[in-house]
């Protein structure tokens, strides 16, 4: 209750000090938000300070400019927000955060360069537009934060600063992306858009894989691609339409377009009048196991969607926290040099875009990657899931994206582990297990069913006696 009513006392002062939300402010204006003296974890201090339109008199909801303060391991973060309703649809530090403490400042100098500072005039984030001729930031009908001159030529934009969304409107060049950023994990994910293709990755560390794609046909480039009314339109080096990802099957128009930082997924979403919620109507992946993270590390996503260790036996058997208990993280650099291939039949990872050797058998497959230190997992295949003539052996460095896949599929799916350990073993025993256990549960029931045969009987025996006895 503190906090909120700390918060709350924030966003009081701004709008005491600086006036009812405008959607401009001109140069020399300058406003700031304070900070908390001891660290709240959870803390969000918010001050809005320019709004497009006004939620009371529509529909849908308006787009909203404002100073943000968060907690942030330890720490307050100052930024500059772009909200659409709820949705933080912009952020100025997305990529690189801006730590500060006692108060943030956000100032449009009259040489027009925009810039958050902290205690002291130091500045943590700059526009670099001084000297530009610059008058004023407004905010757009796009939702597009724009530092416009006096002829209303934009200097600066956020469109040009892509963030983990894609607005209507919004155009992305080749070679730009989108990025998102889940908390407390080293992975991320990005929306990239290739000459060929649009495409999600997994990034941990310095490996990537892609998980989805979407490829115009006949081999046609990409120069750029815009979020339209009915979805993501593709274009060529001819400003024309080539391909386009429908999503809008609604009647409302496509508003944005996010990656999502939990789980990876790629959705465009409308809002809803009825709901008075934004929804998707486009989904890349849909479902939980078609997720690059749906299991921890050495987890495989089953049919029902739950995820189970690739280690059948175990002390604390079903935790997926304990599905890497006992494998090296590394394999080079003095790890175990002796390992051996833990093969897993009718599982695939949905990972792509790994070494790929063609003409290679499984044994050959398996070899290879324990020739190599840093592969942890192989992926060999009859061909191109399906043309026995062409045997196909992709290495990855990551074991991670593991999912069930119907028998038969002509896919093997190879483990790096410790050799001698008991992964291989564990199958015959379990399977000895379930048919004990059947076993014994067969012979319950058979011992149960006579038993009540048997009582039926005498049961029906006496009373058939005891009216005997009573006509008598």
């Amino acid at each position: 209750m503190k906090l909120y009513l700390y918060t709350i006392l924030i966003l009081i002062l701004v709008m005491i000090n600086h006036g009812s939300c405008d959607s401009t402010i001109r140069v020399g204006h300058r406003v700031s938000l304070a900070i908390p003296l001891e660290y709240n974890d959870g803390f969000i201090g918010r001050a809005f300070l320019m709004d497009y339109g006004d939620d009371t008199k529509q529909i849908e909801p308006s787009f909203r400019v404002a100073l943000s303060t968060e907690a942030n391991k330890g720490k307050y973060s100052c930024s500059l927000e772009v909200f659409l309703g709820d949705v933080k649809v912009w952020n100025s530090g997305h990529y690189s955060k801006f730590y500060t403490s006692d108060v943030c400042f956000l100032e449009l100098t009259e040489d027009g360069d925009l810039q958050l500072k902290g205690p002291k005039n130091w500045i943590g984030w700059r526009t670099g537009t001084s000297g530009q001729g610059v008058e004023r930031l407004q905010i757009l009908r796009t939702g597009n934060l724009v530092l416009l001159d006096v002829l209303n030529q934009i200097k600066w934009q956020s469109f040009n600063f892509p963030t983990d969304v894609m607005l209507w409107g919004q155009r992305l060049d080749v070679s730009t992306w989108l990025t998102s950023f889940p908390r407390n994990t080293t992975s991320f994910y990005t929306f990239e858009i290739l000459y060929n293709k649009v495409a999600l990755y997994l990034n941990s560390g310095r490996l990537k894989y892609s998980y989805w794609e979407f490829k115009p046909s006949k081999n046609r480039n990409i120069t750029f691609v815009e979020l339209g009314s009915k979805g993501l339109e593709l274009f060529d080096d001819k400003h024309k339409k080539m391909a386009q990802i429908i999503a809008s099957w609604k009647v409302q128009p496509v508003r944005f377009l996010a990656l999502g930082n939990r789980t990876g997924n790629l959705g465009i979403y409308f809002y809803s009048p009825t709901t008075r919620k934004f929804e998707a109507s486009f989904q890349a992946l849909n479902t939980t196991c078609d997720l690059p993270l749906a299991c921890k590390p050495y987890g495989i996503c089953t049919f029902s969607n739950s995820c189970s260790c690739i280690r059948l036996l175990t002390k604390r058997n079903h935790e997926v926290s304990d599905c890497n208990q006992g494998v090296p993280s590394r394999f080079c650099g003095g790890g175990t040099t002796q390992v051996e291939m833990l093969e897993l039949n009718d599982v695939v990872t949905v990972l792509k875009d790994a070494p790929k050797r063609i003409n290679v058998t499984k044994t050959t497959c398996a070899n290879l990657c324990l020739n190599d230190c840093k592969c942890v997992a192989a992926l060999h295949s009859y061909g191109d899931y399906g043309d026995p003539s062409s045997e196909q052996c992709s290495l990855f460095w990551l074991v991670a994206g593991i999912k069930q896949v119907e028998k038969g599929s002509g896919l093997s799916y190879m483990v790096k582990v410790p050799k001698g350990t008991s992964y291989h073993h564990n199958n015959p025993s379990v399977k000895k297990w379930v048919l004990i256990v059947v076993g014994v549960v067969d012979g319950l029931i058979i011992i149960l069913v006579l038993g009540g045969l048997v009582y039926y009987l005498v049961h029906k025996r006496r009373n058939n006696l005891q009216g005997t006895n009573t006509d008598t």
